[in-house]
């Protein structure tokens, strides 16, 4: 980033061309190198230079802000971006959300969610994934239920990244039964559960001591030509040192390696 800033400044000082692009990617490597302060430089600077930001700029910003947990300062330049006339594009609600929810502002998220929704904004099911995941790890899983059921009336169709979620959600308050119900459904509405949807059921039951019925989807997820990720294998020997589970379980896996 150095050598990017002195290559920046030399233009700068030739008189060379400018524009708002090369100031969006500066700030971009800033708040990726959580230089945060330095990307504010540049963006203040931009004026100087008789350049006005873009929603390429603000959303870069706000999105280093909201990742660095500096909600209020991410919030008040979103202000500022409205007061300006700089549109928002989704990309720029999908970060302000994502900063909410990983910051524990679900209620702000909310609010937010249905400013845009009223707004007629249009909603992909990226931005509903992070407020149902929000939700979900909030311990909101009534919330999240709703909100998943009343996609397909949005016009939004789940993905399998939106299934996955609610399961792991769903598993995480121990209700297994309604997670399985879910993996079932998912097939019949087009969207095949892959192997980071069977890993998170399978770690789901395992947490509920159901190891039976793991052995049945873990043969079932071999069968699909899936396998045990990482976290699923480490989650099985750990239980096995605590004589928790069926040794038979890490057999099932070792054979079909």
């Amino acid at each position: 980033m150095h050598e990017a800033r002195r290559v920046f400044d030399l233009m700068i000082s030739r008189g060379s061309m400018v524009n708002v692009q090369s100031c969006s990617i500066l700030i971009n490597g800033y708040c990726k190198g959580k230089k945060l302060d330095k990307a504010y430089k540049i963006f203040k600077e931009m004026p100087r230079m008789e350049l006005v930001p873009d929603t390429v700029t603000y959303t870069t910003l706000i999105d280093g802000l909201c990742k660095a947990g500096r909600l209020q300062e991410a919030e008040k330049l979103f202000s500022e971006m409205l007061g300006c006339g700089q549109l928002p594009n989704v990309q720029t609600y999908a970060v302000l959300l994502d900063g909410l929810c990983n910051n524990q502002q679900l209620s702000t998220a909310i609010e937010l969610l249905k400013e845009m929704e009223a707004n007629k904004v249009e909603l992909n099911i990226v931005v509903y994934n992070l407020v149902i995941e929000g939700l979900c790890k909030a311990g909101k899983i009534e919330f999240a239920r709703d909100l998943f059921c009343g996609l397909s009336s949005k016009g939004v169709q789940p993905n399998v990244r939106t299934y996955t979620i609610m399961i792991h959600g769903l598993c995480h308050h121990g209700l297994i039964i309604e997670a399985e119900k879910l993996l079932r459904e998912m097939g019949g509405e087009g969207c095949s559960p892959d192997g980071w949807t069977y890993n998170t059921i399978i770690r789901g039951l395992l947490n509920n001591s159901e190891t039976s019925w793991t052995m049945k989807l873990i043969q079932e997820m071999l069968e699909r030509g899936f396998s045990a990720d990482a976290s699923t294998m480490e989650l099985i020997v750990d239980l096995l040192s605590k004589d928790i589970v069926d040794p038979a379980l890490l057999q099932l896996l070792k054979d079909s390696r």
